[in-house]
C-alpha cells in the first residue's frame, strides 16, 4: 500500500507545502490533486523563500517525479511562470513534472467572469478563474489540457463557448505548446507506478474547511480538497492507500470572508499575524488569526480519517503567557459538541475555552521532543487527547531543519 496523503486540516494555509518537501525525500511521486493557482505552498530553498501555487512541493527534490492531476484546473500562464522561476534557481523540471490531460484550463474569460461575479457575491475569491473553471467543467463546457493535441477540436470548443474565438486559439495554442511536452496520460502513469511498488505521496491544496462540501459553504473553494478528492483528482483506489497526514497550524487562520468562530481582534491577532507572517503566498492578503479550534479540528480530522496530525508554526506561541484553545460552542444558551453545519449557526455560536499555560521562552534550535518546554508538551498533549489523534511532528520555524518528529 504506497500511497500516503497529506492534506490540510483548518481552512488552508496550513503549511503543507513544508510538510510534504520534508516527506518527499521518502517517494517516489508527489501529486497534486486538485485546487489551482489560487493556492500558495510556500518552501523555504537554499534560505530562499519560494511560492508553489500549481507545481507539487516535491519539486525541489532532483529525484522525483511531480504530476499535476486531473482535479486540479490549470492556469497555463501561471505554470510557466513557475517553471521559468524555478529553472533561474537551477531546477529543471524537465522529464519530472507531467500535467494530466484530463485536466481543465482556465481560460481569460473564467477570470473575467470570477471578478465580475465576486463583486456581487463578496466571496473573497481570488479572481484567479477557479470557481468559474469548475463550472464549465460541471457543466460540460470546460477545455481539457489534452484537447491541444487535437486543434481541430480544440477549436470548435473554444467556438461554443465564446465568440473571438480564433483569437483565443492562436494564443492558447502558443502557449499550451509550451507545456505539450508534459501533458500525459497521468492515470496510466499513476497506476503503472503504484503496481510496480513505487511510493506515491498525494498532496492537497487548500484545507478541510474550504471544501465545496464539507467546509463553511458558500465561503469555499470550488473543488474537494478532502480524502475523496484525492482518488477523484488522480484516478488511483483508495484500496491503495497507507497512511492519511492531517496538517494544522498552533494556532488559526483563513484569509477571505466567512464564519470563523475563534477568530481573535486587536492586538492578539496583531501578535499572530506578525509573528506567524500571515500573508497570502498567492495574494499578499492579510489572514483572519484566531485560536485553535480544537472542535474544528476534530471534525476535519474524523471528515478525513486522519492517521497523524503535523502541528506547524508553534513558534508563533514562543512568548505567550498563555494560550487559549476552543473546547466547543454555545448557541441559544445550548452547548453544541459537534461542527455545525449552517452558516446561520456558525455565525451565532459562542466558542467555550480552555486557557492553557504558555511556554513563554523560544523554542527554535530544539531537535528532540523531550527537550520540549513542559508547557509545549502539555499544549500537544491536549490536543492529542481531544481529537484523540497522535501528533507526529511540530514545526519550530520556517525552514526545512525547524522540525521535531514525535519519539
Amino acid at each position: 500500500m504506497p500511497i500516503s496523503v497529506i492534506l490540510g486540516l483548518q481552512w488552508g494555509d496550513e503549511a503543507k507545502g513544508k510538510v510534504v518537501d520534508l516527506l518527499s525525500q521518502e517517494f517516489d511521486i508527489i501529486v497534486r490533486y486538485q485546487g489551482g493557482a489560487n493556492a500558495g505552498h510556500t518552501i523555504y530553498y537554499n534560505n530562499q523563500k519560494i511560492p508553489l501555487h500549481l507545481i507539487p512541493s516535491g519539486i525541489f527534490h532532483p529525484d522525483k517525479t511531480c504530476i499535476i492531476g486531473n482535479g486540479v484546473v490549470v492556469d497555463p500562464y501561471a505554470l510557466k511562470d513557475e517553471i521559468e522561476k524555478l529553472k533561474e534557481l537551477g531546477i529543471n523540471v524537465k522529464e519530472r513534472l507531467y500535467i494530466s490531460s484530463r485536466a481543465h484550463l482556465i481560460l481569460p474569460y473564467h477570470k473575467k467572469r470570477d471578478e465580475e461575479r465576486d463583486r456581487t457575491r463578496k466571496i473573497g475569491t481570488t479572481k484567479k478563474g477557479i470557481g468559474p473553471a469548475y463550472q464549465d467543467k460541471s457543466a460540460r463546457w470546460g477545455i481539457r489540457a489534452g484537447d491541444i493535441f487535437y486543434p481541430d477540436y480544440l477549436r470548435e470548443r473554444l467556438k461554443n463557448n465564446i465568440d473571438n474565438y480564433q483569437e483565443l486559439f492562436k494564443e492558447y495554442t502558443e502557449i499550451l505548446n509550451f507545456i505539450k511536452p508534459m501533458i500525459k496520460d497521468t492515470v496510466s502513469i499513476l497506476v503503472e507506478a503504484e503496481q510496480s511498488g513505487k511510493k506515491i505521496l498525494m498532496e492537497g491544496a487548500q484545507g478541510t474547511m474550504l471544501d465545496v462540501d464539507f467546509g463553511t459553504y458558500p465561503y469555499v473553494t470550488s473543488s474537494n480538497p478532502t480524502i475523496g478528492g484525492v482518488f477523484t483528482g488522480t484516478g488511483l483506489s483508495p484500496k491503495f492507500l497507507d497512511k492519511i497526514i492531517g496538517v494544522s497550524k498552533a494556532y488559526t487562520t483563513r484569509v477571505g470572508a466567512g464564519p470563523f468562530p475563534t477568530e481573535l481582534e486587536g492586538n492578539m491577532q496583531s501578535y499572530l499575524r506578525e509573528e506567524g507572517n500571515e500573508y497570502g503566498a498567492t495574494t499578499g492578503r492579510a489572514r483572519r488569526c484566531g485560536w485553535l479550534d480544537l472542535t474544528q479540528l476534530k471534525y476535519a480530522a474524523d471528515v478525513n480519517g486522519i492517521d497523524g496530525i503535523f502541528l506547524t508554526k508553534m513558534d508563533v506561541l514562543n512568548h505567550l503567557e498563555e494560550i487559549k484553545v476552543g473546547i466547543g460552542y454555545r448557541h441559544n444558551g445550548k452547548i453544541i459538541s459537534t461542527f455545525p453545519d449552517a452558516i446561520s449557526i456558525l455565525n451565532e455560536i459562542v466558542v467555550e475555552y480552555k486557557t492553557l499555560k504558555g511556554w513563554n521562552t523560544n523554542i527554535n534550535g530544539i531537535k528532540t521532543f523531550s527537550k520540549l518546554p513542559e508547557q509545549t508538551k502539555d499544549y500537544i498533549k491536549f490536543i492529542q487527547d481531544f481529537i484523540n489523534i497522535p501528533v507526529i511532528g511540530i514545526s519550530t520555524g520556517p525552514l526545512r531543519g525547524d522540525v521535531i518528529y514525535a519519539d
